[in-house]
C-alpha cells in the first residue's frame, strides 16, 4: 500500500497524472491503476477525474493526510535502520527563501563535518513553494519566514531575525544619511524581488504603511541579480542586513539601516511535524539549534 500512497502524494504535488507517474518512475496507466486499486480497497472515490486531474474528493484529502504521515514514517524507519548499519548516510533536500540562501552554509558545512556521508541539494524557492513542497514530502526541510504569513503543520526552529537596510550609492539623494525611514523610500527607484516572494510582500506592506509604494525599476527572483545591479553604484534596493553582511556590496554602495519603524522578521528552519523525524532531519534540527544558540543575525 505504501507505493500507492506515494502515487497519491506525487499526484497532489504535480496535479497531473503523467508528471506524477514520471516522478514515481512508473507509467501513467500503472499510476492510475494503483490509485484505483487504493480506492477499491478503501471503498471511496479519492480523485475527481475528467479528461485531466480535477482535484481530490473530501475523502481523498483525508486519505492524503494519512498517506503523508505513513510515507513519512516509513522513510524515517528505513533511514534509522540504515543509520544503525552504516552510520548517518543519505541525501537532504532543503528549500530556502532567496533572502536566506547566504546563511545556509552555516548549517550545511558543520553538518557535513559531523556526517561526511550526507549530501545536499539546496533549492531557491518562494515561501509558498517551501510550504507546499514540505507538505508533499518533496523536500526534507525548509528555511523560511516564521512570523509573517501562516505556516501549516510544521515544527520550527528560530534561526535569526531579518532586519532591513537601503543599499544605495554614496552620492545618491539618500546616500549621506545614517538612517532612512520607509517614507523616504517613496522617491527612490528600487530593484526588488518579484511579487511572488514574501520578502517583496513585506517591503510592499511597510512602504504602504508609511504612505508610499514601491517603484521598482527592475524585478528579479534572484538576490544575486539584484546585488549585481546594486554593486554598480547605479541602482538601489532594500535588502536584509544578514545578506549584506555575508555577501558584501562593494565600494560604490552604502548600507543604511531603515527605521521608523525598524522592522524585524524571524527566519527559521521548518520540518514536518511528526513524533519521529528521520535521522537526517534530526541531525539538521540539532545543527539549527546549535546555530541559533550561537547568536542570531540582527
Amino acid at each position: 500500500m505504501i507505493d500507492k500512497f506515494e502515487f497519491l502524494i506525487a499526484l497532489s504535488r504535480e496535479h497531473h497524472f503523467g508528471r506524477a507517474a514520471e516522478i514515481c518512475g512508473v507509467t501513467q496507466p500503472t499510476l492510475s491503476a494503483g490509485i484505483k486499486q487504493l480506492e477499491g480497497e478503501l471503498g471511496v472515490l479519492l480523485v475527481s477525474r475528467g479528461s485531466r486531474f480535477q482535484g481530490f474528493t473530501p475523502e481523498g484529502e483525508k486519505v492524503l493526510e494519512w498517506a503523508r504521515r505513513i510515507v513519512g514514517d516509513s522513510r524515517a524507519m528505513r533511514q534509522e535502520v540504515a543509520a544503525l548499519k552504516r552510520g548517518l548516510t543519505g541525501h537532504l533536500t532543503i528549500s530556502v527563501i532567496p533572502t536566506a540562501l547566504s546563511m545556509v552554509a552555516s548549517l550545511t558545512t558543520p553538518y557535513r563535518a559531523r556526517h561526511p556521508n550526507v549530501t545536499f541539494t539546496i533549492l531557491s524557492r518562494t515561501s509558498i513553494d517551501v510550504q507546499q513542497e514540505l507538505d508533499n514530502l518533496a523536500i526534507d526541510a525548509g528555511i523560511t519566514y516564521l512570523d509573517n504569513e501562516p505556516l501549516g503543520k510544521v515544527s520550527s526552529i528560530e534561526l535569526y531575525q531579518e532586519s532591513y537596510c537601503l543599499l544605495t550609492s554614496a552620492d545618491s539623494e539618500l546616500g549621506g544619511h545614517e538612517t532612512v525611514s520607509w517614507a523616504e523610500l517613496s522617491h527612490v527607484p528600487l530593484c526588488l524581488l518579484t511579487r511572488d516572494m514574501q520578502n517583496r510582500r513585506i517591503i510592499d506592506q511597510l512602504l504602504h504603511s508609511a504612505g508610499s509604494a514601491a517603484t521598482p525599476t527592475l524585478e528579479s527572483n534572484s538576490m544575486q541579480v539584484l546585488l549585481s545591479h546594486v554593486r554598480t553604484g547605479r541602482w538601489s534596493s532594500v535588502m536584509p542586513s544578514i545578506l549584506v553582511e555575508r555577501q558584501g556590496v562593494g565600494q560604490k554602495v552604502r548600507s543604511i539601516p531603515i527605521v521608523e519603524p525598524a522592522v524585524k522578521h524571524m527566519v527559521g528552519l521548518i520540518t514536518p511535524r511528526r513524533e519521529t523525524q528521520t535521522p537526517l532531519v534530526a541531525a539538521l534540527i540539532a545543527e539549527a539549534k546549535r546555530f541559533a544558540a550561537g547568536g542570531r543575525a540582527d
